[in-house]
């Protein structure tokens, strides 16, 4: 959470520095400030701005269009201000006023060292030319937390140990995803497990429909990549034959536009082809780029232990957030719950358009969906500003050693195309920008982390990936 921001100096560049300005403001004669009885975190002020120092402004704005502005029969910057007035005045009014109602706000917001929450709102009164200008100005702060002690925190790490059997189940997905196929010789029917080469066309009522033709695509029968009931209708015929295979598609399928429907697909089997079997051997291991079985096999567990590390560093986190969140009764701005509600909401409404709901959202009236995210608004405003008040008084800062770790993170998540993530991430500093919030989350999280009492507890994988859905 950022401290009070400059709202003048955007103006400020626009228009020039001013004398009147800082006059208001460093001495505050001509600029009266009142605030109201407080509510919550939100501060109210009324401040008014004398006339005369609003005439001043408007002036030296008059003066500095006289400097070039050429009036027919005058040479630039010899045009009288009386006529210069007659003519820009009105021209320069709303930005004088914009000029000095900003750094008025600017002023109160430094002067009562106010730590706002968001942009404040300014409400301007009647504005007469010639008359005192009077605005209001309502902020909500961010509140003040004093930080326990960290230390009395107990919690419980869950590990997992990574069983044989899931070294030779990733082998084994490893050894199937390279398995190569040969075509069937014989002239038999398809069989479940055969890869047949097909085209096809879909459609509704006659009518195809946009991303349902595909040319030579290969499929393995019994895979279930395609729609329910879609393989199990090739099953039985011959290379050559064309059939037409009718499915209806998902209530929840991603288009929303087919969900729900009865399609026709018109398949041609062009070709029939078995998967060859791949042995996991050290000539296996070679081929991926290792020594032998042996060196491949503690890689792969290498790989899944970080994997398990991973999810239990995360279970580890919510669990020290719950108790962050038990812990500390912290006030929340409301217009800062009201914008991540209000982002949390339209997720939720994205997701329930696409059909992409997860079955916990779906088995939740909208009503009750609706409260509990008000509920997580509020809890992740609290957390943040609890979190970035750790970062403050720690002085918890992100290095360059930080994003680069976070950056060759996400590579890895794309085996084979970390050159091009790498890539990506030097060219869009957009995308470098977006690491920094989680990353300086997560470094306030291991500081917190590193000063609780932590037990480890070894369980199940089943237990380490049991993540409540809610």
């Amino acid at each position: 959470m950022a401290d009070a921001p400059d709202l003048g100096s955007g103006a400020e560049r626009r228009a020039g520095s001013s004398p009147s300005v800082r006059t208001i403001f460093e001495k505050e004669k001509n600029m009266k400030i009142t605030e109201e009885k407080s509510k919550g975190l939100t501060r109210k002020f009324t401040a008014v701005i004398a006339a005369a120092d609003f005439e001043k402004e408007v002036q030296e704005r008059i003066a500095h269009l006289a400097k070039t502005t050429k009036l027919p029969g005058f040479r630039p910057g010899k045009a009288p201000i009386a006529m210069l007035n007659q003519k820009y005045r009105g021209a320069v009014l709303g930005e004088a006023l914009d000029h000095l109602v900003q750094h008025a706000v600017n002023d109160i917001i430094k002067e009562k060292d106010l730590r706002v929450a968001m942009e404040p709102e300014i409400k301007l009164g009647k504005f007469e030319d010639g008359k005192d200008i009077e605005f209001t100005m309502e902020v909500e702060t961010l509140p003040e937390i004093k930080l326990g002690d960290f230390s009395k925190i107990k919690l419980e790490k869950l590990m997992a140990e990574v069983p044989a059997e899931e070294i030779e189940k990733s082998l084994q997905y490893v050894a199937d995803s390279r398995r190569e196929t040969e075509p069937v010789k014989e002239d038999r029917n398809c069989k479940k497990g055969d890869v047949v080469v097909i085209d096809f066309t879909g459609s509704i009522d006659g009518v195809e429909f946009k991303g349902g033709k595909g040319t030579d695509y290969p499929l393995e029968l019994g895979s279930n990549s395609f729609i329910e009931g879609f393989e199990d209708q090739l099953i039985g015929h011959k290379k050559g034959d064309k059939v037409d295979v009718k499915v209806k598609f998902p209530q929840d399928y991603h288009a929303k536009d087919l969900a729900g429907k009865d399609a026709v697909f018109a398949v041609e089997i062009k070709e029939l082809k078995v998967l060859k079997k791949t042995e996991i051997n050290d000539e296996f291991a070679v081929s991926l780029g290792e020594k032998d079985l042996a060196s491949l096999k503690e890689k792969v567990a290498a790989r899944i232990k970080e994997d398990y590390e991973n999810a239990s560093k995360m279970k580890l986190k919510r669990t020290l957030l719950d108790a962050l969140d038990k812990e500390y009764k912290i006030e929340v701005p409301e217009k800062l719950v009201n914008a991540e509600y209000d982002s949390i909401v339209k997720q939720y409404e994205h997701a329930k358009e696409h059909n992409e709901l997860d079955e916990y959202e779906k088995s939740k009236s909208e009503k009750d969906l609706l409260k509990e995210y008000k509920e997580i608004a509020n809890r992740r405003v609290k957390l943040g500003l609890l979190l970035s008040e750790v970062g403050v008084q720690e002085k918890i800062q992100i290095a360059p050693d930080d994003i680069n770790k976070a950056i060759m993170a996400e590579a890895r998540k794309y085996p084979g195309q970390e050159k091009a993530v790498f890539d990506f991430y030097l060219k869009n500093k957009n995308a470098v920008e977006a690491l920094k919030a989680p990353v300086f989350e997560e470094k306030i999280v291991d500081h917190i982390l590193s000063k609780v009492q932590l037990s480890e507890k070894t369980v199940s994988v089943k237990e380490l990936y049991n993540f409540d859905e809610k």
